[in-house]
């Protein structure tokens, strides 16, 4: 590792909230280079193995997180929130906000995909959590690192409890009111990769129109449009 992709790794940290202790060497930051080499770059070390570690760490350190700072959910909500705290989607979003696009290094053909950039994102934010760990030997700087963005999180949870979740939100409605299962129809009304209304979505009950929606994906979508049902049949909670 020469010294210019050292004092990288290092501004990377300290942009997390994190210092390296002064007597390490620089060898000690190997499995951060490591983590934010994408395996498309063609080096001789590359993100995958701390990513299967951060995959692990990650699940470890956002129950932990739960536990302190929401005691009071039960155990299915602390199952539900802590998914969208390992999510793709979640880590993805924090790689955008802290710009870890600027530290990856990736091969040519990957950089010019954007399509595929949120995963690039999500992959790289895993690995270095798998990183850290293996750095520090602990979960300390995971938690450090990551408990003011999922604080972010949990403040929107409190207030929507149905976070990303609007499609099992509105079954649970549904089938609760003995009124039958949601349909969904979707149509891809634009052909462009990265359009964030790609898909438009109508959710039925029976043929009663409840909401709609638009994504970039059929997923995106068909949540949206839930959500939209969700504030028509329980306004009290869709604030």
């Amino acid at each position: 590792m020469n010294a210019e992709r050292h004092a990288q790794l290092v501004q990377f940290l300290e942009a997390q909230g994190l210092r390296p202790s002064p007597s390490w060497a620089a060898a000690a930051l190997e499995p951060l280079d490591a983590a934010l080499t994408h395996t498309s770059a063609g080096l001789s070390i590359n993100h995958e193995k701390l990513e299967f570690l951060g995959d692990a760490v990650l699940r470890l350190a956002a129950s932990e997180f739960l536990e302190i700072q929401a005691p009071a959910l039960s155990v299915g909500q602390a199952s539900a929130l802590r998914a969208q705290l390992v999510s793709d989607r979640w880590l993805a979003d924090l790689g955008g906000r802290i710009g870890i696009d600027g530290f990856l290094r990736i091969g040519p053909m990957a950089a010019g995909d954007e399509t595929g950039r949120a995963t690039l994102r999500a992959e790289a934010c895993e690995a270095c959590i798998g990183a850290l760990y293996r750095i520090w030997g602990d979960l300390s700087p995971v938690q450090q690192w990551l408990s003011p963005h999922w604080l972010e999180t949990l403040k929107l949870f409190e207030q929507d409890p149905h976070l990303h979740n609007w499609k099992s939100a509105l079954q649970e409605w549904s089938q609760g009111a003995k009124r039958g299962l949601p349909t969904y129809l979707c149509e891809e009304r634009s052909q462009r990769h990265g359009d964030p209304e790609r898909f438009f979505c109508q959710v039925n009950l029976g043929e009663t129109p409840l909401g709609e929606g638009w994504g970039g994906s059929r997923r995106q979508a068909e949540q949206a449009a839930a959500r939209s049902a969700l504030a028509r049949v329980k306004p009290a909670r869709a604030s």
